[in-house]
C-alpha cells in the first residue's frame, strides 16, 4: 500500500481508534506492519492526510455494504404515462384521476396523453379542454404542472410532477 501514500507524514489513527497525531509515513507503515494490518488513507485531501490502521479487505466490504444500503433507500423518479381519448366516460376519467394521484403520491412524474385519431384532429380544442379539466381537478392536490397542455403530433400532452 506504500505506493498510494505520497505525503511525508500522516495524521494517524490506529486499529483501536486512538489518535496518534501527526506521524511520519514510514513510522505509520511500520506500525501497520507490526499489527499485521494495512495503512489506509481515510481522507486524502486534508493536509496532512488522515490514515488509519485497519484490515483493508474488511474496510472495502463495509464501504460496499454502506453504498448498497444507500442505493436501496434512494427513489428513482419514473415518468408514468396515462393515455385517454377526448370522448372519455365519467367513470373512466375518475379512474385515471385516481391513478394519477397514486403515481404522484409515490413520487413519480406523470405524462397525460389525450390521443386524437384521424378526423378527431379537427376537435383538438376538446382535447385541450380535457387536459385543462385534469388541471382543474388537481387544483387542491400537491401537484405541480411541469408542462402546460400542448399539441405534440396527434396528441395533446400534459406533464405533472409532485410538488417540491
Amino acid at each position: 500500500m506504500n505506493e498510494r501514500i505520497r505525503s511525508k507524514e500522516v495524521r494517524l489513527i490506529d486499529e483501536n481508534g486512538t489518535n496518534h497525531g501527526i506521524v511520519p509515513t514510514s513510522k505509520a507503515l511500520a506500525m501497520a506492519e507490526e499489527a499485521d494490518l494495512d495503512l489506509v488513507l481515510i481522507s486524502p485531501n486534508q493536509a496532512p492526510p488522515v490514515a488509519k490502521i485497519l484490515d483493508y479487505g474488511k474496510y472495502k466490504y463495509e464501504m460496499a455494504k454502506k453504498a448498497k444500503e444507500a442505493k436501496k433507500k434512494q427513489h428513482v423518479v419514473e415518468v408514468k404515462e396515462v393515455k385517454v381519448r377526448y370522448k372519455i366516460d365519467v367513470h373512466d376519467y375518475e379512474v385515471r384521476l385516481k391513478n394519477v394521484r397514486k403515481f404522484i403520491s409515490q413520487g413519480n412524474k406523470v405524462k397525460i396523453v389525450v390521443m386524437l385519431r384521424g378526423r378527431e384532429m379537427q376537435h383538438a380544442n376538446l382535447a385541450f379542454d380535457l387536459a385543462n379539466r385534469f388541471i382543474a381537478d388537481f387544483a387542491n392536490d400537491p401537484i405541480q404542472i411541469e408542462k402546460k397542455p400542448m399539441l405534440e403530433g396527434r396528441n395533446v400532452t400534459l406533464y405533472l410532477a409532485p410538488q417540491a
